[in-house]
């Protein structure tokens, strides 16, 4: 059996790095990359996602990636789904264009988009994301992340300008729009 593996919140300014990995059990109709998907057809697919299928999220804190860097984070969190789900699978496969040099697993650019497993892995990393930011946004009022879920728009970055970075924010991630340099 097939275990695909995806992330969500690679990119953003605050959040976690949620990393997934499925092994379907059952044929779920209508899975696609979760970037295609609206937010509710991804909350729709999410239980029965979880509920026909051996899956793992793996959750990783701003400040881990700020100590560990983001590549670390993402190996140890594939590590991590491996190791869990080893039982139940024969193959891993990543969506991207890269292994992080870990020879059992595979990897294929748009495989989001066109292999099912890692389809239902990265819907399962985006909507677990996503409530967590909803879940923290009370906690964080001066940032709405529940409008943007702490990716770089234009109104969040305003907010850091404002009121600096929360503890929920990556301050490895260096902002142009705040006179930073890479």
């Amino acid at each position: 059996m097939l275990c695909g593996i995806d992330e969500a919140g690679r990119g953003p300014l605050a959040g976690p790095l949620v990393v997934a990995g499925v092994i379907l059990k059952k044929e779920i109709k209508e899975l696609n990359d979760s970037k295609i998907l609206s937010e509710k057809k991804r909350e729709a697919l999410f239980e029965p996602i979880k509920e026909h299928s051996y899956y793992h999220i793996v959750f990783i804190s701003a400040k881990t990636i700020d100590k560990e860097g983001l590549s670390l984070c993402l190996k140890n969190a594939i590590l991590e789904i491996m190791k869990k789900l080893k039982p139940y699978a024969r193959e891993f496969l990543m969506d991207g264009n890269t292994s992080f040099g870990i020879e059992a697993l595979d990897h294929l650019i748009k495989a989001d988009a066109l292999i099912k497993e890692v389809s239902a892995a990265s819907i399962l990393a985006k909507v677990s994301r996503d409530r967590y930011m909803c879940k923290i946004a009370p906690y964080y009022k001066n940032y709405n992340f529940e409008k943007h879920k702490g990716y770089g728009t234009k109104a969040h970055v305003e907010k850091i300008k404002e009121f600096g970075r929360s503890d929920e924010h990556r301050f490895t991630f260096k902002l142009k729009a705040l006179g930073e340099s890479k």
